[in-house]
């Protein structure tokens, strides 16, 4: 089971990471984990570009090493970059050590200036983040999508990504095997709903 949007409860137990972007402008930050993968996020650039939309990309920094002529096309693209760990690790199930220095093998990888991270599942332990918090911001989210989950339709992955989205939200989409099949009937119909009622899509500004 997981929350289609992250309630205040949730924000509060995690002072300091970053939930949503405080607007009221008609904005929406998109977000992409777990790439990149070829065909599939190759396909996300284009549906963006139809658009006219920029989004965020957490990149696993194994996933890079493997893509890199995928990755550039982010680059060339003018779309953020946010580390995503190297290799996605769990940091509840994680030594400290490791897990920073993982998070330091992805920014290796990454070669580009940025101070966004997303925790993988995004489970980290109170002892990370303090680190993590110290020389990046944590992004997290206001509106999963749920693209990764079997137990919904892709129907459904639609509906409450656009029931939930507000101005300034963070929406969080996987471009990734297993979340394709609902990530990419979702993207198209939420984007042309959002472009309809007048909504930018930004990228997240890389400090």
């Amino acid at each position: 089971m997981f929350l289609h949007h992250s309630p205040f409860w949730l924000k509060a137990f995690f002072p300091g990471f970053i939930w949503r972007v405080p607007t009221q402008e008609k904005k929406i930050y998109l977000t992409f984990d777990d790439g990149p993968i070829p065909d599939i996020t190759e396909s996300v650039l284009e549906t963006l570009a139809r658009y006219k939309a920029k989004a965020t990309f957490f990149c696993i920094g194994n996933n890079v090493e493997k893509h890199p002529e995928i990755y550039k096309q982010l680059l060339d693209n003018q779309h953020a970059i946010g580390n995503h760990t190297f290799n996605h690790m769990n940091g509840w199930k994680t030594e400290d050590a490791v897990y920073l220095d993982n998070i330091k093998q992805c920014e290796k990888q990454l070669n580009v200036p940025t101070n966004l991270f997303r925790p993988p599942y995004g489970r980290i332990k109170k002892s990370q983040s303090r680190v993590v918090k110290s020389e990046r911001a944590i992004i997290m989210w206001d509106v999963l999508s749920g693209d990764f989950s079997k137990e919904i339709t892709q129907e459904i992955c639609l509906r409450k990504s656009i029931q939930y989205t507000r101005p300034g939200s963070i929406v969080l989409f996987h471009d990734s095997v297993k979340a394709a099949p609902n990530m990419q009937y979702a993207l198209p119909r939420f984007l042309e709903h959002f472009s309809n009622e007048g909504f930018t899509f930004e990228a997240m500004a890389m400090k």
